[in-house]
């Protein structure tokens, strides 16, 4: 958050949002990664800046690198950010990667755009971007 600003007048906001990998390799976890982000900065008009911190789930079948690396390669250098697992459920979605977004913002949760791409819309189909 800019020093310029009222703090008081920020709350911590959630952002979701998940995508589906194609393979897992280090080169489509990354783009996967990187889509995702984008699309969440452009739906949210969402500044670096003020994100607090960054928490990437992914399931247990993307191992070749960690989402988080993306975030960095974008200029993401001082939120905290922290990759773990997704819960091993035996219905679940395969290669999906899902995010948490902490975002100091004056916005309301219901102003909040989560952003669901590829495979991953099935998970929150009210949520799907047009």
């Amino acid at each position: 958050m800019s020093h310029t600003r009222q703090a008081a007048s920020y709350t911590c906001q959630g952002i979701r949002g998940a995508i589906t990998v194609e393979a897992n390799t280090r080169d489509a976890i990354l783009d996967a990664t990187h889509e995702l982000l984008s699309t969440i900065v452009e739906a949210n008009t969402l500044d670096p800046d003020d994100i607090g911190a960054v928490f990437f789930t992914t399931t247990a079948d993307l191992t070749a690198e960690y989402p988080a690396v993306a975030a960095r390669e974008m200029g993401w250098h001082d939120a905290a950010i922290m990759c773990s697992h997704e819960m091993n459920v035996p219905h679940g979605l395969a290669r999906c990667l899902r995010v948490l977004i902490l975002w100091n913002t004056t916005r309301t949760t219901r102003e909040i755009q989560h952003v669901y791409l590829r495979g991953a819309a099935v998970l929150r189909p009210d949520r799907t971007l047009s």
